[in-house]
């Protein structure tokens, strides 16, 4: 993805509001604003929504094949299974850092399609497998190539809206996981019929059709992706100027550096609030990777049938789905991070609490409505919180990196957290995941503590910073002073004049 701030010639004085909707464009008024801002909505969000949704079915689709008799034809053992579940996420993993260091470069109109064709060519393949063996090597390249998936959309769609408006689109694209959880059981159970065509278990047809709509999918968004805003074919050249300057007066230190730098990449290690961050999103993964991956055996476990399993599975993430939505649109709406992920992770608190005290399968399954939302809805918001507090370009690609890199180590461990022997109430696991959400509210307070007084610390230092610049018509000294501190970082490195990164710095989070 190229930096949509890279144009100098469009630079406007960095005055005024940066609320998405409610600043005041020279020369455009806030219907036409909204009005461009919604049509790239229509052109973007519905792509990233649909590629999500079928990169997570071709993903999980593993557990409800399981529930369908994969594990029994193929003759593999539970052992067996957790190890092909977690051979994908090592190259996930491994791949997501470079795939975004590399994703300006490549151009995400080219990249993205490109790793949902393949990925669909791997399920399809996966139809065809006899063996442990075969699992092993398809999961492994699965993983391979979806791993940049995730951390990639996000980037893109941060170079695209302001910060202050990006949890809720996060959440509109990440709804596609939430969807999928329900549409797989959904397909699963209506592909179950299938069993025996063209001497085919049903178990393979899931792969056949998930895989061969995912190819097609990505053959479309080759199409349908635009590198970047201003290049996007759906929005007319005023339209793009709107999109432009509202980018680069949210993100004014955008501007200031667009070059790869080592150095950027390893500030973002020693960054506290990035750290904390990193470590409530390894506590989630566990608690979400869980779910999407085993829910349909709790389900199953607790006594429903192959058919019933697959259809009740669509619920909870049905649940997670609104709720997402709901809580995004209010962590947007309030510019409130923390206080909607404690009250998120209440509901997982409450949840598990209730799953493990209940002793009916009705209400240990009627828990899950409150365990599913408290994982999922957390995602779109923490991520903003990890893209809207970190700058420039390369720094935000490796923040946004690690938060996930962190969230599929946490998957990893959730692998072997469900034997079959623990179910149906799993409660060592459980009791984990309980754990785990308390943790995560107190992380969250920490951080949410740690940023306000770093906030308030800059604040203090910023008048003295831009005195040389201000005047009465540009308190904050408008082009001038992004000339003058670009120029100054130029020359500079990155150990010395602390001011210009202060400088930055605040005008990005103030």
């Amino acid at each position: 993805m190229e930096n949509v701030n890279r144009e100098p010639e469009q630079r406007n004085s960095l005055s005024g509001s940066s609320k998405p909707g409610k600043v005041d464009l020279e020369h455009f008024d806030d219907k036409e604003v909204k009005r461009a801002v919604f049509k790239m909505d229509l052109t973007i969000l519905p792509v990233m929504t649909i590629i999500q949704l079928f990169a997570l079915l071709d993903r999980f689709n593993l557990g409800n094949a399981r529930v369908a008799g994969l594990q029994k034809d193929l003759e593999i053992t539970d052992h067996q299974y957790q190890i092909a579940v977690m051979v994908a996420l090592v190259p996930y993993i491994l791949s997501q850092l470079p795939a975004n260091l590399l994703l300006q470069r490549v151009g995400s109109h080219i990249l993205i399609p490109m790793l949902v064709m393949i990925r669909g060519v791997i399920v399809v393949a996966e139809a065809f497998l006899t063996s442990f063996r075969g699992l092993f090597s398809a999961q492994f390249f699965l993983g391979l190539f979806d791993g940049p998936l995730f951390p990639g959309i996000l980037l893109y769609l941060s170079g695209c809206y302001t910060r202050e408006e990006l949890s809720f689109r996060i959440a509109l694209f990440f709804s596609g996981a939430s969807l999928s959880g329900a549409f797989s059981g959904l397909l699963a159970g209506a592909i179950a019929t299938m069993d025996g065509v063209g001497n085919k278990p049903s178990w393979a047809w899931i792969f056949i059709l998930e895989g061969l709509v995912t190819v097609l999918v990505g053959l479309a968004a080759f199409f349908l992706i635009p590198a970047t805003p201003q290049e996007s074919k759906f929005l007319s050249s005023r339209q793009k100027k709107i999109v432009v300057q509202r980018l680069q007066r949210d993100r004014p230190v955008a501007n200031l550096l667009h070059g790869f730098n080592i150095k950027d990449v390893l500030s973002v290690v020693v960054s506290p609030h990035v750290l904390i961050s990193c470590a409530i999103t390894f506590f989630l993964g566990v608690n979400s990777s869980g779910l999407a991956y085993f829910l349909p055996s709790m389900v199953n476990q607790l006594g429903f049938s192959p058919n019933e399993t697959q259809l009740l599975s669509v619920g909870p993430f049905a649940a997670a789905f609104a709720i997402t939505l709901i809580t995004a649109y209010l962590s947007d709406r309030f510019n409130a991070r923390a206080a909607v992920i404690v009250g998120i992770e209440l509901l997982s608190v409450v949840g598990y609490s209730f799953f493990l005290a209940s002793s009916g399968i009705y209400a240990s399954y009627a828990a899950l409505y409150l365990i599913t939302p408290g994982a999922y809805a957390m995602v779109p918001i923490i991520s903003a919180w990890f893209a809207n507090n970190t700058e420039p370009h390369y720094r935000r690609a490796t923040s946004i990196a690690f938060g996930i890199i962190l969230s599929n180590s946490g998957a990893v461990l959730s692998t072997w957290n469900y034997p079959t022997k623990d179910g149906p109430k799993f409660r060592k696991t459980t009791i984990m995941n309980l754990t785990f959400s308390l943790v995560m509210i107190v992380l969250t307070i920490l951080n949410a503590i740690l940023l306000s007084r770093s906030n308030r610390k800059k604040k203090a230092r910023k008048s003295k910073i831009l005195s040389p610049y201000a005047s009465q018509d540009e308190p904050d000294g408008g082009p001038r002073a992004c000339r003058d501190i670009s120029s100054l970082w130029a020359m500079s490195n990155f150990p010395n004049h602390l001011d210009v990164l202060i400088l930055a710095i605040t005008w990005y989070l103030v």
